[in-house]
Parts: structure tokens; C-alpha cells; sequence
């Protein structure tokens, strides 16, 4: 046979063609050529049996080898057939044939609108799958952290992420807050002046911004800046295989990089939610003074007298949740982010899109409970 390779004894036993692996293979010999190891094959769908015997030293040169030759066969349409294989060389051959990009293995997509609909609908299952998996590894770590190897960042670095989503947040906050609350008033003071009731600004400021909008508009600015650097963090980190590096020594991303981040969020909105109101308060209040001649008193006294604990118990509530909300999905898309520059930027848009659904979707459904519970 041209171009013979010392460590391949070649044998044939009627239709079956026995290949027999000895010696070293490592990257300093010259791999066989597979053209040549399969001429004396002459007719599809024969037999091809791998054996190991009196094998030596081998790396990576040994599982390129027989992944190529099974490429090789399946496309000869010949049966391939690995006897007697090492356990280590086993496990590295179905690691290669593994793929982590949907849609290469498995059977082909049926044509047809019905077959699409469900096979979308069989994915996003399976998505939500893999979501609450990783919602069940974040509480798991928060109220059940492992022992043992160190799973907690530095005090130092908690402290940073804390900072980060707190008083980094509270330029952009007063300005969106501010303006949100002066506009409210304007729209009010234009409509009730015509009815003697501008007083009832400081109501509608006090009970929108309390009730409503302080925290979503604080939620949705968190979201466009925190959560999407939390994304694009992760992401960079699973670009530059640092998430792989921390499974190597055994500390848990989980752990490590998503739990500190969800607390910081978590304890940080409802404080910038308290902060975002009285911005809105403030905004409404030079309107309505200088629309409505009003007196700095009474519109405070009127204010005080409007929202009530239920409605701020309501915000403070929903200030919380959307702080999980949006730590939990950046981080997410951060982890489950691809490793190329383009999928950096891709996961912080999804966790902005994502979280911004999430936020009025939460919202929604808090206001159907809070009017089935007469708050």
C-alpha cells in the first residue's frame, strides 16, 4: 500500500477491513493519509473495525486521526467500528462529536407551517427550561452556598458592583426622574387650572411617581446601564474563556459572578427608587409653583396627604423585583453569550430588550393584583 504508517497493520477478513493502532502518535510523526488507508477498500458499505493493541504515547494527533476517518467512512458510506479504544480516547471522540450549535444533529426539519410552529414552540420550551435551571442555581446559591473552595468575590469587589449600581446610577436617574415628574405636572396643570383643581397636581405627581413610574423609569434606566454591562461583562469574560477558567478551579460562576450582582441590584433599587420619587416630587413641585402660584407648603402638604403607605409599599415592592429582574436576566445573557465580538454586543441588547419587556410585563401584572386586592 502506498505511503504504509508503521503504527496501522491492515488486515481483511472477507468485507471486513481490520485496522490495528500501535506506537506513538503524537504531533512530531506524519499523520497518515486517509486516501491511501482506504484504497484497499473497494465496495460501499463495508466494515471497518478500529482496534488498539500495544498502543504508546498519544495527544491530539491520535483523536484528529480517527475523527477524520469516521468523517471519511460516513461519507464512503462504510460502517466504522472502535474496539477495544482507551476509556480517555473514547471520551475525547464523543467530546468531538458533540456540537454545541442547535440544528446540526438530530433529523431534518419537516417543511410546512405547522412543523415550524412546533418545532419553535419544542425550542423555547427547552429554553425556559435552561432559564429556570439557572433561576434555581442563583436561589440556591443565595440561601444554600456550597462550602469549601472559595465561591464569594473579595469584600472589595462586592462593594465596587454595589457602588456601580448605586451611586453610579444616581446622575442619570435625578435627570430622568426629574424630567418625568415635571412633565406630569405640566400635562395636569394645563388640564386642571381650567377647573379651579390645581391643587390636585401635587396628587397626580405624588401617586403616579409613588405608585408607578419612579420605580419603572428607574428599572428601565438600570436596565440600559447596569444590566446591560452586567451582560457584556459576562460576555467578554466567556470570550476570554475566564467563566471556563473558574469551572477549573472549581468555583462556581453562579456563585462567583452572577450572586454579587443580583444582591447589589436587589439591595440598590429600592433605594434609588425612595431617590427617584422625591426627584419627581421635586420636578412636579417647580411646575406647579410656577404654573399655579402655588406655595411650597401646600403643595407638600398635599403631596404628603395623596400617596399613602399602600401606594409607596406598592413602588418599594415593585422596585425590588425589577432589580432581581434585571441583574438576573443581564447576567444570563452575559453567561449564555457566544465568544466572538459580535455576540458581546448581542448580549447586551438582549438584556436590555429582555429586561425592558420583563419590566412592563411585571408591571402589568402587578397592577391587575394591586386592583383585585383594593390597593
Amino acid at each position: 500500500m502506498p505511503g504504509r504508517d508503521e503504527r496501522i497493520a491492515v488486515s481483511r477478513d472477507g468485507n471486513n477491513v481490520v485496522l490495528t493502532l500501535s506506537g506513538d502518535w503524537t504531533m512530531t510523526g506524519q499523520p497518515p493519509r486517509l486516501a491511501n488507508l482506504l484504497s484497499v477498500i473497494r465496495s460501499d458499505g463495508a466494515t471497518v473495525t478500529v482496534r488498539a493493541k500495544g498502543l504508546g504515547r498519544w495527544d491530539a494527533t491520535l483523536p484528529s486521526f480517527l475523527y477524520a476517518l469516521q468523517a471519511e467512512a460516513a461519507r464512503r458510506d462504510l460502517v466504522l467500528r472502535l474496539d477495544g479504544l482507551p476509556a480517555a480516547l473514547r471520551a475525547t471522540l464523543d467530546l468531538a462529536g458533540k456540537s454545541d450549535r442547535p440544528g446540526l444533529s438530530g433529523p431534518v426539519a419537516a417543511d410546512g407551517f405547522v412543523s415550524r410552529v412546533g418545532l419553535w414552540a419544542l425550542a423555547e420550551i427547552r429554553q425556559l427550561g435552561v432559564v429556570l435551571g439557572f433561576l434555581g442555581d442563583v436561589l440556591l446559591e443565595l440561601f444554600a452556598p456550597r462550602r469549601g473552595v472559595r465561591q464569594r468575590p473579595r469584600a472589595s469587589e462586592t462593594l465596587a458592583l454595589f457602588r456601580d449600581a448605586g451611586a453610579g446610577t444616581l446622575g442619570i436617574v435625578s435627570i430622568v426622574t426629574l424630567l418625568v415628574g415635571a412633565i406630569l405636572a405640566f400635562v395636569g396643570a394645563v388640564q386642571l387650572r381650567n377647573f379651579g383643581a390645581g391643587i390636585l397636581v401635587a396628587d397626580l405627581v405624588g401617586i403616579a411617581m409613588a405608585r408607578e413610574l419612579a420605580a419603572v423609569m428607574t428599572a428601565i434606566v438600570v436596565a440600559g446601564r447596569t444590566g446591560a454591562s452586567y451582560a457584556a461583562r459576562l460576555a467578554a469574560m466567556q470570550g476570554n474563556e475566564e467563566i471556563d477558567a473558574l469551572k477549573t478551579l472549581g468555583i462556581s460562576p453562579i456563585a462567583y459572578l452572577v450572586v454579587p450582582r443580583v444582591l447589589a441590584l436587589s439591595f440598590m433599587m429600592p433605594l434609588l427608587y425612595i431617590y427617584g420619587t422625591a426627584m419627581g416630587l421635586l420636578g412636579g413641585m417647580l411646575i406647579a409653583i410656577g404654573l399655579l402660584d402655588l406655595s411650597t407648603v401646600a403643595y407638600l402638604e398635599q403631596t404628603r396627604g395623596a400617596i399613602g403607605t399602600a401606594n409607596f409599599a406598592l413602588g418599594f415592592v415593585k422596585s425590588i423585583t425589577f432589580g432581581l429582574l434585571v441583574a438576573a436576566v443581564g447576567c444570563r445573557c452575559g453567561l449564555a453569550a457566544g465568544r466572538s465580538a459580535a455576540d458581546v454586543g448581542k448580549a447586551a441588547t438582549d438584556a436590555v430588550v429582555i429586561s425592558i419587556v420583563g419590566i412592563i410585563l411585571l408591571d402589568a401584572i402587578f397592577a391587575v393584583c394591586a386592583n383585585a386586592l383594593d390597593i
